[in-house]
């Protein structure tokens, strides 16, 4: 009877602390640092060209910071009480694909194995995560995500065969390319244009919709030639480029928007810098390239004529190592962010311009 009471009060005490405190939620880079680690590339006593930032992982990138005399020690007592459960499964990125960024900040991250698409808002101190392509049907496989006309969000599931718009909340509106994609992967969007480029791995060509989603035009067939593809997966578009992972073929082309093959780089081997297997692709506004070398497990940037910059990577877990990544893409911010699929994780760096303009990269 003594246990009971004591165990009575101390609940008391518990919820009464706890209701005396508002609580908000803050995104951090670094969910297992106190402080950044500080990380350049090159190394010195080269010009640092990228910085380290830090990782997006899921739930553990949200701090709760307790407002009003909420302190570790009401968690405590709730721990001690049983109101905290030990069952609690965190939400984290398991396969993570391809993303995108919204002018407002928020990171969209596709997952194929948890089927879903991960919203990561730091502005608000957030995580969704997005699983539903239409009212009852759920995503299959997310591959591509682009930002869409009307503030949309636009995923290309390679299962379902189509793209699904997404309104700004992730509620499903409706389908692209139904019955005229086999697997759709890659997706690019010229904004000015309205046009939507889709990487259709399994026809080896790309499919050009309005925004409408009405198909206009069918760029390549399966070839070596420039301007053919085998299996192309990532796509890109930037300054009036379309920039495709041509995987199997294993290279980078760049396409005018008609679909003219303007450049081809990229060849099989086993030097840093060959593309045995190239997926992600991105480009920033300087017009720098990342490819994401997914069989030796690089980012490779090269400059706007296709020449090795620098690589970045190797086989593992630890900063600047990759596991199986899979997307590239950048920012406003000059970020470069990359899918690591196999390490669960969405790993941020920082283009420094030449290392004279520096951005804050701690949050």
């Amino acid at each position: 009877m003594l246990i009971r009471v004591a165990l009575a009060a101390v609940a008391g005490m518990a919820l009464m602390l706890g209701g005396c405190a508002s609580t908000q939620s803050v995104m951090r880079y670094h969910p297992e640092a106190a402080a950044p680690v500080a990380v350049v590339w090159p190394a010195p006593p080269d010009v640092p060209r990228y910085e380290y930032v830090g990782e997006l992982v899921g739930e553990d990138n949200f701090q709760s910071i307790n407002e009003g005399i909420a302190t570790a020690g009401t968690r405590f007592l709730k721990w001690l009480v049983g109101l905290s459960s030990n069952r609690h499964v965190p939400t984290v990125l398991q396969r993570p694909q391809g993303g995108v960024v919204d002018p407002a900040g928020r990171v969209y991250v596709t997952d194929v194995s948890r089927q879903a698409v991960y919203v990561f808002d730091e502005v608000a101190g957030d995580l969704q995560v997005w699983d539903m392509a239409s009212a009852s049907e759920r995503f299959l496989a997310p591959i591509g995500v682009v930002l869409g006309a009307n503030d949309e969000v636009w995923v290309a599931d390679a299962e379902l065969k189509a793209v699904i718009r997404l309104d700004a909340d992730g509620k499903p509106l409706g389908k692209i390319g139904l019955d005229q994609l086999t697997r759709p992967t890659g997706l690019a969007r010229d904004a000015e244009r309205g046009r939507l480029y889709v990487a259709d791995t399994h026809s080896h060509d790309i499919k050009v919709f309005d925004d409408s989603g009405v198909l206009l035009a069918t760029l390549g067939r399966r070839g070596e030639a420039p301007g053919e593809f085998n299996s192309p997966t990532y796509l890109a578009f930037a300054q009036d480029r379309l920039y495709v992972s041509d995987t199997l073929n294993a290279r980078v082309q760049v396409l005018s928007t008609e679909g003219e093959a303007l450049a081809v780089f990229g060849e099989r081997g086993v030097f840093v810098g060959d593309m045995p297997r190239p997926k992600g692709v991105s480009v920033d506004k300087d017009g720098n390239i990342y490819v994401v070398e997914t069989y030796f497990d690089y980012l490779l940037i090269f400059n706007a004529k296709g020449e090795l910059l620098l690589p970045l990577g190797g086989t593992g877990s630890n900063i600047g190592e990759f596991y199986l990544p899979a997307g590239v893409w950048t920012d406003h911010r000059d970020r470069v962010y990359i899918a690591d699929s196999f390490n669960g994780r969405v790993v941020i760096i920082q283009f420094l311009r030449g290392g004279h303009e520096r951005q804050a990269t701690t949050s």
